[in-house]
């Protein structure tokens, strides 16, 4: 390949449109804006969803749905950050504590992402399957 054989692939140019050059363009006279009205004059334009005046649809339909609020509050603690804790009793206080989780969560859910070697006993922390089984292969226990 040499730089001065580069060519575009085929079909990837088109020939922009020329509008207003005659009748036999079949672009000719109005330029495909049609007769009259706002649109069809230079400047002519309006907001998006403007419909003249009249209550544009996304104002005629009702709002639907929600943002959860505590969505991003709901945190994933991993099986290593177990690991690293000091104590065997963990609860979502100790996590905080701990600095695994922020301040503000409110819930939290052990997932299985690396090892657990020691006894642990979880008290008001979710767990996943895998985590379950990992903790209680470790000899821990999960309370609800």
């Amino acid at each position: 390949m040499q730089l001065n054989t580069i060519k575009s692939a085929e079909g990837a140019k088109h020939a922009r449109k020329r509008v207003g050059r005659g009748i036999g363009s079949g672009l000719g006279k109005t330029g495909g804006r049609g007769h009259k009205g706002q649109k069809s004059r230079s400047g002519g334009f309006h907001k998006v969803g403007f419909e003249g005046g009249q209550m544009p649809i996304q104002r005629r339909l009702p709002k639907r749905g929600f943002i959860s609020l505590v969505r991003g509050r709901n945190v994933e603690v991993r099986l290593s950050e177990l690991e690293a804790l000091p104590v065997d009793q963990i609860d979502l206080l100790v996590l905080k504590q701990a600095g695994v989780v922020p301040a503000d969560a409110l819930s939290a859910k052990v997932i299985l992402s690396g090892a657990i070697t020691r006894k642990v006993v979880l008290s008001g922390v979710g767990a996943t399957k895998g985590a379950l089984a990992a903790i209680q292969a470790a000899g821990g226990s999960v309370a609800e």
